[in-house]
This record gives C-alpha cells, structure tokens and sequence, in this order.
C-alpha cells in the first residue's frame, strides 16, 4: 500500500521537472546585451538570417513546451487521481475501452502540428537560401582549412585569415555579405551562431549562405564538423563595422605592408626559410598559398585561428614552435636559432 508520503514524493518529482525546464529557458532566453558575453546564444540573433532561424525555434519550442505540459499535466493528475488507496488491495481496476474520438483527436492532432511546422520551415528555408543579393552586396570567398579560416574579398583585393570584416546594415541601408565557402582539405562547417545557421563546408563543392549584422562588435564563430585534432581550435571572428569604419578597414588593407629598412635582415632571414613557400606577403615575392596570407599580420586579433591573442610575445612563442600551442598543427617547429627567431618576429610586426 503506497502511503500519503510516497505519493507527495510522485507529485514533487513532476514540479521538479516543471521547475528545471522552466529554469533552463529562462536562462536561455535571458541573454546580455552584450552579445561579447553570449558568443554562441542562438536566443540572442543581430542577424537577418539568425532571427530568421530564432523565429522559428522558437515555434518549435512553444509547441513542444505545450505538448511537454499537457503530457506532464496529465501525468501528475493520473498519479494523484488513480493512486492507490487503503482497501483496493484484492480489487480489481475499472476496465476502460478505447474511445473513438480520443483515438481520432490523437491521431489528428499530431499530424496538424507536423503540417505545421513543416510549413513554417519550408518557409524559413525559402527565405534565407532564396534571398536575392542586392547589387552593393558584399561578396566574400570562405576556404576552410585544416585548421583555420582563408578570407577572400575577390572585388577588393584582399585576402586574409580567420577574421571576416563586414559593414553593419542599416535601416536606411542594407549592406548584406553574401559568402561563398570551399574547402581546401576535408569537411568543415562555418557557424556564427548570432549572425545564421550553421553551413557546411565540403571538399570540391560550392555552399553558398549570407549575413546581415544589424548591430557592430566581434561575433565569435568556430567549424561545427569534426575535422581533425584541433577542430575545435579552429574558431572564427566576424567583425562587423559601421560603413565608414568598414570602409577604412578596406583601404588599410589594400595598402602594401611597409618596407622598413631597419627590418632588411629579419625580411631576409624570412625569405630564407621555408616560410616562404606557404605564406604569402603582397608585394613581396612570397606567394605561398598553404598558409594564410600574411600582409597585414599584426591588424588581427589572434593567432593560430582563435588559439591566442595576437601579440608579441604569443607570436614569438607561436613563430618558435606552433606544435606547442597546437599540436598537430601543419605549420613545423623550424629549429630557428634565437637570433633568426627575434629577426623573423621583428619583421612580421612590421606587417600592420
């Protein structure tokens, strides 16, 4: 015989469940507005496509948080109504037969709410992948690597690594980026969880997706695809500026790295060494393309693709042996000497 104890211990067990899930939406809905803080929070969208997407999560969410409730709900009441009371032993339980329009409603319910959402979806992907780019859209080539992010602006000249610059969008002025993504080596997957949905990236094929930052700061990204030892070392920063800070960005960029005299041996000590044949410096007979391009090294934030700060004291640990910070990294510990190594790194501050 359950006594009264047993079954308040059912009852609290189902409020504790309620409170929990209760609890976790409210966390995850409770987002900063600081979205540096919330660098992976598909509850906070600043993005066309990603409120596009959080729109219909939360569709999804309302409607299996309903049918959670009902099905909780019921629960909690079978368990208080039909408990076991003090005389039922040697009784046998009411038999209850199947009612047609209990059978109908749970058979048609279901499938309404599966036309439903499948609707709304359908919708949601027709309106993201069939955008139209507008004729000042930005247009941007993404490659994946093992492990890190080459950045091509084709009608701009430049070419950068694990940083994606783009203009904020305005209400008076929509200035999305359309991106193109490739893969150089295996699969990869670009998600910047604020600004759209998580695309793959794929060996000898083309994806397509875009972004529209509708507010300025450093959105934090990463390759979502298993790809390797450091996949989850291979992060990604989209920046997105005001136009006229965007605009200087671009003309910074399109300006040769300077030539400073004082920086001839370290420049020679570089073209010296098989750094050379991966990376390339515009205006300089470096012409790698097996690493990133490295024109304007010390304007980016980090090094080794989201692993450290990009200072001088990290580039200088990074530039003596990279399998340090990252193992299985494919740029090698080249054995240079202390004074290749200060001549080297001296140089490539020189690269702003």
């Amino acid at each position: 015989m359950r006594t009264r104890d047993s079954n308040s211990w059912y009852i609290r067990s189902v409020l504790a469940v309620l409170f929990i899930l209760y609890w976790s939406v409210a966390v995850a809905f409770a987002a900063p507005a600081d979205n540096s803080h919330t660098p992976t929070n598909i509850f906070a969208p600043l993005s066309t496509p990603a409120q596009a997407v959080y729109e219909l999560s939360l569709l999804a969410l309302a409607i299996c948080g309903a049918i959670f409730l009902v099905v909780a709900g019921l629960l909690a009441y079978t368990i208080v109504r039909f408990r076991r009371r003090p005389g039922d032993e040697g009784r046998e339980p009411p038999q209850v037969y199947g009612s047609n329009q209990i059978e109908l409603a749970w058979t048609v319910i279901p499938i309404l709410i599966v036309f439903v959402l499948i609707l709304a979806t359908a919708r949601t992907i027709y309106d993201v992948q069939g955008a139209i780019p507008p004729a000042d859209a930005l247009n941007v080539t993404v490659v994946g690597h093992q492990w890190w992010w080459e950045i091509r602006y084709p009608k701009l000249g430049i070419v950068t690594a694990n940083e994606l610059h783009v203009p904020v969008s305005e209400t008076s002025k929509r200035r999305p980026t359309f991106l193109k993504l490739e893969s150089a080596d295996v699969a990869h997957s670009f998600w910047v969880p604020q600004l759209a949905g998580k695309t793959d990236v794929i060996p000898n094929r083309q994806n397509l997706m875009w972004i529209e930052p509708i507010q300025p700061g450093t959105y934090v990204g990463n390759c979502a695809e298993y790809c390797g030892m450091q996949h989850a070392r291979m992060l990604l920063r989209v920046i997105a500026h005001p136009p006229e800070d965007f605009e200087k960005w671009v003309a910074a960029q399109q300006e040769p790295p300077v030539d400073d005299p004082q920086m001839a041996a370290g420049r020679d000590v570089f073209f010296a060494t098989s750094c050379v044949n991966c990376h390339a410096i515009r205006g300089t007979k470096a012409m790698g393309t097996f690493g990133p391009d490295l024109t304007h090294l010390m304007s980016r934030e980090t090094l080794g693709a989201g692993v450290i700060p990009n200072t001088q004291e990290n580039l200088q640990t990074w530039v003596r042996d990279p399998q340090h910070i990252k193992p299985g990294a494919l740029m090698p510990n080249m054995q240079l000497t202390d004074n290749e190594l200060n001549r080297i790194v001296g140089y490539l501050l020189t690269l702003k």
